[in-house]
């Protein structure tokens, strides 16, 4: 899989903006400890993030419906990109990592059995002085930039 460079000014590292699901608790969980991992999919022809996320990268969190707030951050500690699957295997393998993912019901519907998936295991999470974004027209659930000043508020 060929990967893209434009992102990768910072010692081959990027910033990347996570959405996480407020509905399912995920930022609560991962504040617990009880989730360390999160997953994005998709049904067509390639993984979703396509490479673009690496081990050391550093998420930035917001969670859904709070108004562009980014509140913690965390380090990439590992990365799992499937090739394609068909719903049974991507089934299968959500449930393998159930435990780490701690996906709400309506989560496991929206991602298993989908053709591609991607999991981001994630350590040293940490509160940070909570911060405004710019969005701009972006609709994605992920956005990546070469520095988060960038996009700061």
């Amino acid at each position: 899989m060929s990967q893209s460079t434009w992102y990768q000014k910072r010692d081959n590292h990027a910033d990347h903006v996570v959405y996480l699901d407020k509905k399912a608790k995920e930022l609560q969980k991962m504040i617990d400890h009880q989730k360390t991992m999160i997953i994005r999919g998709a049904a067509g022809k390639k993984v979703p993030l396509g490479g673009r996320v690496k081990q050391d990268d550093i998420l930035y969190f917001v969670e859904t419906g709070s108004e562009l707030l980014i509140t913690h951050r965390a380090l990439v500690k590992q990365v799992i990109e499937t090739n394609s699957m068909t719903e049974t295997e991507s089934i299968a393998f959500v449930e393998k990592y159930q435990n780490e993912l701690k996906l709400a019901p309506h989560q496991l519907i929206r991602w298993a059995g989908k053709k591609y998936l991607c999991l981001i295991e994630i350590h040293q999470l940490e509160p940070i002085e909570p911060f405004h974004y710019r969005r701009e027209k972006n609709m994605d659930d992920w956005i990546i930039v070469d520095d988060i000043r960038d996009i700061k508020v």
